[in-house]
């Protein structure tokens, strides 16, 4: 979800001085929690936001059309070694086959429709990293940077630690 953009160009002194301080006390507290920081950042409208991690579900609700019942049903038949055709069947007759193409329908609009890459798998991910981030005691926030309209790149997640040089000398 990279693609060379500095997450941090562009952000205010008022915005750097406040990520320092967001970093400093995370680095302090060590522990791990649902409550910690997730970075939010809109280039479109130049704001920077903190939200909790429990909130980012709910705040950025992930692409769940692949995880549907019947395709994860699907997946699962075909990697046990049947058929197309008889995991399609099998399916049908699990979940009725209206079912079934609608949530196929569901899935491949998701797939036409672009900057749709903030998926469960990518918050799921984003979890267990953070978490991780704790146990190993390098803690790191997550910025999320959105896409701007229109853009073809999706979502991009970027890792801020206290290492991460927030503010840029100007003098030479």
């Amino acid at each position: 979800m990279k693609d060379g953009f500095d997450p941090l160009d562009g952000l205010t002194t008022r915005q750097r001085l406040g990520l320092q301080d967001l970093l400093g006390s995370l680095e302090m507290s060590g522990t791990w929690s649902w409550n910690l920081p997730v970075l939010i950042r809109q280039r479109c409208w130049l704001r920077l936001e903190s939200i909790s991690l429990d909130q980012l579900h709910r705040w950025l609700p992930p692409d769940a059309r692949g995880e549907a019942p019947e395709l994860v049903h699907y997946r699962r038949l075909r990697v046990n070694g049947m058929t197309e055709i008889e995991a399609e069947q099998a399916c049908w007759q699990e979940f009725g086959m209206d079912s079934c193409r609608q949530a196929l329908q569901r899935f491949w609009d998701s797939q036409d429709e672009s900057g749709t890459t903030w998926t469960t798998r990518h918050y799921l991910e984003l979890v267990n990293r953070y978490r991780r981030s704790f146990e190993t005691g390098r803690p790191r926030i997550p910025m999320l940077v959105l896409p701007r309209s229109g853009s073809e790149t999706g979502h991009q997640l970027h890792w801020l630690s206290i290492n991460t040089p927030l503010m840029r000398h100007t003098c030479r």
